[in-house]
C-alpha cells in the first residue's frame, strides 16, 4: 500500500510536540551518515521530549511509515541512512535523568553526547567507560545503537557491557523498561500477560532451541560488535533483555533512556609507545605487551598514516614525539597514583627486556602529551579519507576484528588481499589490543566493474576474517555493509535466529528496514555508485586541491561529524547556536551534494537556485572553522561563496549583500565627509530608513566611522619608507575595519611592532583583502 506521505505529515504536526519537517532542505542533510550509503528520508522530527518521540513512532505506526532513530549520525555501516521517517534526539532529548553516585550508575535520555555527559560526571569522579573517537559528538542512543567501543573497550569493554537497564518502545507502542530477568521476575512478566509477556516468551523460546549454536557460533574474542548479541540471553549471561538489544541499531526497538554503568575517573596515567618495524610486526608483539599486563589502552599507527599526516601536515607535534620506527603502539596504564601508573610501565619495559632510552621507545605521564598523541590515534579516519595522492578511500572492511594472538598473520593475509585487489594503498591503524582493525580503502565507487570488485572484495574478506575465527564489525556494527555477509560469519541456523528476533519485536518490518536483517544489498543505495553522474558546472573559483572540481570539493565530507562538536575548536558556530543538522558543516554539505544531482531521487532539484540550499548557508558566517578544524579540509566558506555567485547570477541580491558586500567602498566614500555620514546614520528617522535600506535589523547599531583614518593618520605621520630588503621590514595590512571603523587597533600595532625593532611599512592606496564581497 502507497504511503500516505501528506497525511502522515499532517498528523505528525498535530500529535508530536516537536519539529516536523518534511522540506527538501531536511530530508538533503539527512540522506547519508558516515558511510558510503545514501538513501533521502520521507521526513524529520525532533521531539521536544521522549514522550513526544514515542508519540512520534505511534502515528507512523499507524500510517504504516517506516522509522529511523539517529543519535550523531557517524554511523559507518549504514545504520542511519533510510528512506524513513528520521527521529533527531539529538537536540532536545539530551538530558542526564539522575545520577546515583554511589552505586555508580545513571540515567540518560538518547540524544546526550558522550562528552557532555562525561563533562557532568566529572564532578563525581565518574565517566560512561566505552570512548569511541567520535566522543566529543556521538550520542549515547547511537552508542547503545552499534554498541560501540572505542580506545578505552580495552579496560572497560564495550556498550554492551556497560548497560544496566534500557526504556524501549516498540513500532507497536508497547514502552518497558527491560534489562536481566531472574526466573521470579520472568514468570511475573509472562503471568502480567499483554505485548511484553509475548516478547519475553518469545526470546526465551528462541535461545531455547539456539542456546547450543549461540554459545558454538559466536566467537570468543573481546570485540565481536556483529549480529544480534543473543548470547546475552544466555541462561548463564542473566537473560539480559537489554543487552540482548544493544546493537541492534534501531531494527528491533528504539531506546528512549537508559540506565548505564559508570566507572572511577583513573586517577594518574602513563603512556608508552613502542616503535616497530611494520604494522605485522607491532601486531604480532600484542600477546606478549597483554602477558605483562593489563592496559587501559592498546593501540596502533602504521607507517602510512604517520605518511600522510606529515604531507596534510596535522598532528606533527605528537609525532615528533613518537620514537624511531615504521609503525607504532601505543600502549596506556592508569593507577592511583602516577608513581603506581609509571611502574607498570617500566615493568612492561622491563618485561620486554627495553628501556625508556632506547630509541625506540618513548615514555610519558604528561596527560596533555598523552593527549595530543590519542588525538592523532583517533584522527585515522580523518587523515586517511582523502590523502594527498587523489586516491579517494572509503569505509566497507573498517572494523574487522580477530584474536589478538592471531592479529600480525591476520594483517599479512588481509595485505596480500588488498594487493590482489590494488588496494594496495589502505592504511592499517586501530584497536590492537582488542585485536580490532581499522582502515579505509581506495574503492573504486563510480564504475561498474569498481562497484563489482567491491563486492567481490568484501566476500572474500569475510571469508578471510571468519577463517581466523573473528568478527566482520569489531566496532561499528552490520548495516548494511555487512548485514548481507552475517550467513559467512554466523551460518544459517543463528541467521535464521536473527530473523526470528526482528519478526518478533517488528513482524511488519517497519524499524530500520533493510540493515542486519533482510538487509539490502552491500553495493545497492550507493551514495555514488556506477549511474551516478552529477551536473557538472563552471565555477567560480579553481579548487586546486580537488582536480578543479566543485563536485570533488563537496565530496571531501565523508561525514566524520566532527562539526557538531559542542566545546573545543571554532567548528562549528552556528551548528553550536541552533543545534540544527542542516548548520553544521556536514549538513550544509550533504545539501550542497544533492544539489549536485545525479541520483534520480535527488532531494534538491532547483541546482544552484535551490532556496533550500540558500537557508541552510545562511548562517555560515564564512569564518573559515571548517578549513583548520575540519579533519578533512572541508571549505564551506568557499563553497557558500561559489554557490552565492551562481544563485544570484543575472538577478537582484538582498539588500544586506549591496550595503555590507560593498563595505570597502561604502567606508572610502566616508572619507569625503565622516562626521557627517555619522550624523546621518544616528538620526532617529534617516537611521531608520538607512537600516532598511541596507537590510539590517532596527534594533543594531550602525557602525561608527572614524574621524581620521588609520591610513590618513599614517601617511600624516609621514614615516619614511623602509628598505623592503630590510629583513626587519613588516608590512601592516590596512583592512577595511581596521582603518575606518577601530584605527586604534593598527596605531597600537604600529606601535608594537616599531617598540620590538620593525620598521612598519603601510600601503597607502586602496586595498581590499575582498572577504566582504566574497562572502556575498
Amino acid at each position: 500500500m502507497e504511503l500516505d506521505v501528506a497525511g502522515l505529515e499532517k498528523a505528525l504536526r498535530e500529535r508530536v510536540r516537536g519539529e516536523v519537517r518534511f522540506d527538501a532542505g531536511s530530508r538533503a542533510a539527512y540522506s547519508t551518515d558516515g558511510s558510503n550509503y545514501r538513501q533521502v528520508p520521507i521526513g524529520v522530527v525532533v521531539p521536544r521530549d521522549v514522550d513526544a518521540g514515542a508519540e512520534a513512532i505511534a502515528v507512523c505506526a499507524r500510517f504504516g511509515a517506516p522509522v529511523l532513530s539517529r543519535g550523531g549520525g557517524t554511523s559507518l555501516a549504514g545504520q542511519c541512512a533510510n528512506t524513513a521517517v528520521v527521529i533527531d534526539w539529538t537536540k532536545y532529548c539530551n538530558r542526564l535523568v539522575s545520577l546515583d553516585a554511589q552505586r555508580r550508575t545513571c540515567v540518560v535520555e538518547p540524544g546526550i553526547v558522550l562528552d557532555e555527559l562525561n563533562r557532568q560526571l566529572s564532578a563525581h569522579g565518574l565517566k560512561f567507560g566505552p570512548k569511541p573517537s567520535t566522543h566529543s559528538h556521538c550520542a549515547l542512543g547511537g552508542m547503545i545503537g552499534n554498541n560501540s567501543c572505542g580506545a578505552s573497550a580495552q579496560a572497560y569493554g564495550k556498550t554492551v557491557d556497560n548497560v544496566r537497564r534500557l526504556e524501549i518502545v516498540t513500532y507497536d507502542g508497547t514502552r518497558c523498561w527491560v534489562g536481566p530477568t531472574s526466573d521470579e521476575e520472568y514468570q511475573e512478566v509472562v503471568a502480567a500477560g499483554g505485548r511484553r509477556a509475548e516478547l519475553y516468551q518469545g526470546l526465551r523460546d528462541i535461545i531455547d532451541r539456539h542456546a547450543d549454536d549461540v554459545r558454538l557460533g559466536y566467537p570468543d574474542i573481546p570485540r565481536r560488535v556483529s549480529g544480534y548479541n543473543l548470547d546475552s540471553l544466555l541462561p548463564e549471561k542473566g537473560f539480559d533483555v537489554a543487552r540482548a538489544l544493544v546493537g541492534s541499531e534501531g531494527t528491533l526497538v528504539t531506546v528512549v533512556r537508559a540506565e548505564l554503568h559508570l566507572v572511577p575517573v583513573p586517577a594518574h596515567e602513563a603512556m608508552v609507545v613502542l616503535g616497530y618495524s611494520d604494522i605485522c610486526a607491532a601486531a604480532d608483539d600484542v600477546p606478549r605487551l597483554l602477558e605483562h599486563g593489563a592496559p587501559e589502552l592498546l593501540e596502533a599507527i602504521d607507517g602510512r598514516m604517520a605518511q600522510l599526516m606529515r604531507q596534510e601536515h596535522s598532528h606533527l607535534a605528537s609525532l615528533d614525539e613518537f620514537p624511531e620506527g615504521g609503525s607504532w603502539l601505543l600502549v596506556q596504564f592508569s593507577g592511583d597514583s602516577q608513581e603506581s601508573a609509571d611502574a607498570q610501565v617500566r615493568e612492561l619495559l622491563d618485561a620486554l627486556g627495553k628501556s625508556e632510552d632506547d630509541s625506540d621507545v618513548s615514555m610519558s605521564d604528561d596527560p596533555r602529551r598523552e593527549q595530543r598523541m590519542l588525538r592523532a590515534r583517533e584522527a585515522g579516519l580523518g587523515v586517511t579519507a582523502r590523502p594527498p595522492d587523489g586516491r579517494e578511500t572509503w569505509e566497507g572492511w573498517e572494523d574487522s576484528s580477530v584474536p589478538p594472538d592471531r592479529l600480525g598473520d591476520y594483517l599479512r593475509d588481509l595485505r596480500a588481499l588488498f594487493c590482489e585487489f590494488g588496494y594496495d594503498a589502505a592504511s592499517l591503524y586501530g584497536h590492537f589490543g582488542q585485536g580490532c582493525v581499522h582502515t579505509r580503502i581506495p574503492f573504486e565507487l563510480k564504475r561498474a566493474d569498481g562497484v563489482a570488485a567491491f563486492r567481490s572484495f568484501l566476500f572474500r574478506a569475510a571469508d578471510l576474517v571468519v577463517s581466523y575465527g573473528g568478527s566482520l564489525s569489531g566496532e561499528h556494527g552490520d548495516g548494511q555493509a555487512r548485514g548481507e555477509l552475517l550467513t559467512r560469519m554466523f551460518g544459517e541456523r543463528l541467521v535464521s535466529a536473527f530473523n526470528e528476533m526482528k519478526r518478533l519485536f517488528d513482524p511488519d518490518d517497519r524499524m530500520n528496514p533493510g540493515k542486519v536483517v533482510a538487509p539490502h544489498r552491500a553495493d545497492e543505495n550507493l551514495r555514488l555508485g556506477p549511474l551516478w553522474r552529477p551536473r557538472g558546472e563552471q565555477t567560480a573559483f579553481a579548487y586546486p586541491d580537488d582536480d578543479h572540481s566543485f563536485t570533488r570539493a563537496v565530496m571531501r565530507c565523508v561525514g566524520v561529524g566532527n562539526c557538531r562538536s559542542h566545546e573545543g575548536g571554532v567548528m562549528c558556530p552556528s551548528y553550536r547556536a541552533t543545534g540544527e543538522e542542516e548548520h553544521s558543516t556536514r549538513g550544509r554539505s550533504r545539501l550542497l551534494f544533492e544539489m549536485l544531482g545525479g541520483h534520480a531521487d535527488s532531494a534538491v532539484i532547483d541546482g544552484w537556485r535551490s532556496t533550500e540550499v540558500k537557508d541552510a548557508l545562511d548562517l555560515c558566517l564564512a569564518c573559515k572553522g571548517c578549513k583548520s578544524d575540519c579533519p578533512v579540509g572541508v571549505d564551506m566558506a568557499t563553497y557558500k561563496a561559489e554557490f552565492l555567485s551562481h544563485h544570484y547570477a543575472g538577478r537582484p541580491r538582498p539588500a544586506a549583500h549591496y550595503s555590507m558586500g560593498w563595505l570597502p567602498l561604502w567606508a572610502r566614500l566616508s572619507r569625503l565627509a565622516p562626521r557627517l555620514t555619522n550624523a546621518a546614520l544616528g538620526a532617529p528617522g534617516v537611521a531608520r530608513l538607512g537600516k532598511l535600506l541596507a537590510g539590517m535589523a532596527g534594533e543594531r547599531e550602525a557602525p561608527v566611522l572614524a574621524g581620521e583614518s588609520f591610513v590618513q593618520w599614517w601617511i600624516a605621520r609621514g614615516t619614511p619608507e623602509p628598505d623592503p630588503a630590510d629583513p626587519r621590514t613588516v608590512v601592516l595590512w590596512p583592512d577595511t575595519f581596521s582603518t575606518y571603523f577601530h584605527p586604534a587597533i593598527a596605531k597600537a600595532a604600529v606601535r608594537v611592532l616599531e617598540d620590538a625593532g620593525f620598521r612598519v611599512a603601510v600601503p597607502v592606496q586602496a586595498v581590499c583583502c575582498g572577504l566582504t564581497w566574497i562572502s556575498t
